[in-house]
């Protein structure tokens, strides 16, 4: 077998389609059925169950699917090692981010970073904390930044700043009166929440803080699940419900006296957001560059 037979089968087992895995290779169809065909000849078994409508992996094909990703990873990874010299010349850094960190940490890192280090090329790619440390375990991205830190003993967590929780409101009568007092926990229960998705750093560590608080989630009324913070400041802007955020998302709706923002408890409320990357993919020398660059930033050398 071969490198190219087992891209061509990891493409089809995602696409669950020879046309379109061969549209993404930029191949033609029966090229990509003749590495299935040679692949399948050499294992002695079908690895794909043939509907009418598309492909499905057969039980061989399963147990081939993760070692032949895998391969294809250790391949880019060798790549990225011999192509990233200490020369001259674009180098591609792919960075995933979740909602708080990609919106409004990163772009004024990535900005000062290009300014340093002009010879670097950055992609990013968002998604929610929980899927952001899915691509770093696939090396689908060189580093991740999340807003909470997972379990998994094969990343590296690292937190690199201090976030503020707090808890925002529409900027109406009824709640400046906490303006002086602060906003009390007992009133929690007697406010609609919206609340952002399942997967959220945000909401992890939001619901953390309350449980270490005392409060007893299954009460709190929520009355919408929204995973766009924009929209969720505008929500509250409207006086659908209340929400705790990020501090740092929160700061220009509050700036604008959109939003009233509080403390979230009796003193300030923070939680840690996260450097990832995987012990399996090792960063490449860019990259390694930018978490040290990240890591100087914010803790100084």
């Amino acid at each position: 077998m071969n490198l190219k037979q087992l891209e061509a089968f990891v493409c089809v087992a995602e696409a669950k389609s020879f046309s379109a895995a061969a549209r993404k290779l930029y191949l033609t169809q029966p090229t990509v059925s003749a590495h299935i065909s040679a692949l399948e000849k050499e294992l002695g078994a079908r690895l794909f169950a043939r509907t009418t409508k598309e492909v499905e992996l057969s039980h061989e094909g399963e147990l081939l699917y993760g070692n032949a990703k895998k391969m294809l990873q250790l391949e880019k990874n060798i790549l990225r090692d011999f192509t990233q010299k200490d020369v001259s010349g674009v180098q591609k850094i792919v960075v995933g981010a979740s909602t708080v960190p990609g919106q409004y940490i990163l772009p004024q890192i990535l900005s000062l970073f290009a300014r340093t280090y002009p010879g670097n090329q950055l992609e990013l790619k968002e998604a929610d904390s929980m899927e952001v440390v899915r691509l770093v375990q696939e090396g689908e991205v060189e580093i991740g930044f999340t807003g909470t830190a997972g379990t998994d003993p094969t990343c590296v967590f690292e937190p690199f700043y201090a976030d503020r929780l707090v808890v925002v409101t529409p900027n109406i009568e009824r709640y400046k009166k906490y303006e002086q007092t602060g906003f009390p926990l007992e009133q929690f229960y007697k406010e609609r929440w919206i609340v952002r998705e399942e997967g959220s750093g945000t909401r992890k560590e939001t619901e953390r803080c309350l449980r270490e608080m005392g409060l007893d989630l299954s009460r709190l009324e929520t009355v919408a699940t929204i995973s766009n913070q924009e929209a969720i400041k505008k929500s509250v802007g409207a006086d659908m419900g209340i929400s705790i955020l990020s501090g740092a998302a929160a700061e220009d709706f509050v700036r604008q006296g959109l939003l009233l923002r509080f403390s979230l408890g009796s003193e300030e409320t923070y939680r840690n957001l996260y450097m990832v990357w995987s012990k399996n993919h090792k960063p490449g020398k860019a990259a390694r560059l930018f978490i040290r660059f990240v890591r100087e930033l914010y803790t100084g050398p």
